[in-house]
Order: structure tokens, then sequence, then C-alpha cells
């Protein structure tokens, strides 16, 4: 094929030109006008639900690579320590084994996951979401406010939860140290 053979089969320039600038029209028409119903109480269509949760996935993995986990993740004292913090800080919203829902919990959207439950993501990945939080999710970024060897706790216990019966969840909460701020300035002075 030559050059005036393929000029005839491409789309002219000014064709182009006027399809991108109906298609930025109408994207900011509906950005604008607030077609999209963005309401926690209205889901998502499948196909933006599946587009957001492949965003998410590939997002997640992509920036937990790297990551190593520590050599002692699932010592009793970090196991302790995050079960804490999870009680205090997760549960109202990823609950637990034995836990009841909360009326926080019943209007997420998308619903937080329950970590009780197995999960397929890696330590590292558990480690990033606790650290940075998730967009459009209510997971917030606990990393701002908690060093990273509290969230290696964290993810010490989340990794221990699958499998817990009510019981070993709460022995494991109550095993853990009692007071919040000072776990935070036992870890300023590390």
């Amino acid at each position: 094929m030559n050059r005036s053979d393929l000029r005839r089969h491409l789309p002219s320039l000014p064709f182009v030109g006027s399809l991108a600038g109906i298609l930025a029209l109408g994207a900011a028409a509906f950005i604008y006008f607030g077609v999209y119903n963005i309401a926690a109480d209205e889901p998502h269509t499948p196909a933006v639900y599946a587009l957001l949760e492949n965003l998410r996935d590939r997002s997640i993995q992509a920036h937990a690579r790297g990551i190593a986990p520590p050599a002692d993740l699932a010592s009793a004292q970090r196991i302790s320590t995050g079960a804490g913090l999870y009680a205090e800080m997760c549960s109202g919203c990823h609950l637990g084994p034995g836990v009841e829902k909360s009326e926080m919990s019943q209007g997420l959207y998308p619903q937080a996951p329950e970590l009780a439950t197995a999960q397929d993501l890696t330590p590292a990945q558990q480690f990033w979401i606790i650290k940075h939080g998730v967009k459009l999710s209510a997971m917030p970024a606990w990393g701002s406010t908690h060093p990273d060897p509290l969230i290696w706790d964290m993810v010490a216990f989340v990794r221990k939860l699958p499998g817990m019966t009510p019981a070993q969840y709460k022995a494991t909460v109550a095993s853990a140290p009692e007071d919040h701020d000072a776990m935070m300035k036992d870890m300023a002075h590390k």
C-alpha cells in the first residue's frame, strides 16, 4: 500500500478533531449536569463497578511491588498489638468473628471486605492498603497517623483473622496492649 492509498483509508484530520471535540463536550456536559448518580445507596452500573474494581486491584498490585514484610510478621507480639489496633480502628467497618454489622458498616458503598474471610492479598498488598488507604471506599490512609511498624502489626493480625472463632478473636483482642496512645508514643521513641 502506497502513501496515497493510505491517506484515502485514514479519516481526515478535521473529522478526527471534530469527533474528539464532540466527545469532550459530551463528557463535560455529563459531569456538569451530574448525570451519573454518585450516591452511596445507589450501586454503580456493572460496567463502572468492574472498571473501578479492576483499577483498584491493578493499582494495589503495582504499588505494593517491592514491599518486603518484616521477618517477624507472624510473631505473637505483632499479632497482639495488631489485634488492639484492629479492634479500635478497623472492626467497625471490617467486622470480625462474632462482631455484628454496625450502622456504619451497613451504609458503606462499596462494602468493606469482612477480613475474617479468606483474602487473596499478599502481606505487601495489605500493608500498602492500610498505609495508603483506597480512594472512593472510605478506607483511610493510616500511614498519615501510624508508623510502619504498627501498620505491620495490623497486617500480622489481619492475616490471622480468617479461620478465627469468635472466642479466639475476643481472646486475641483482650491480649492486646490496652492503650493506643501508649503504643503510638512507644513507636515515636524507636
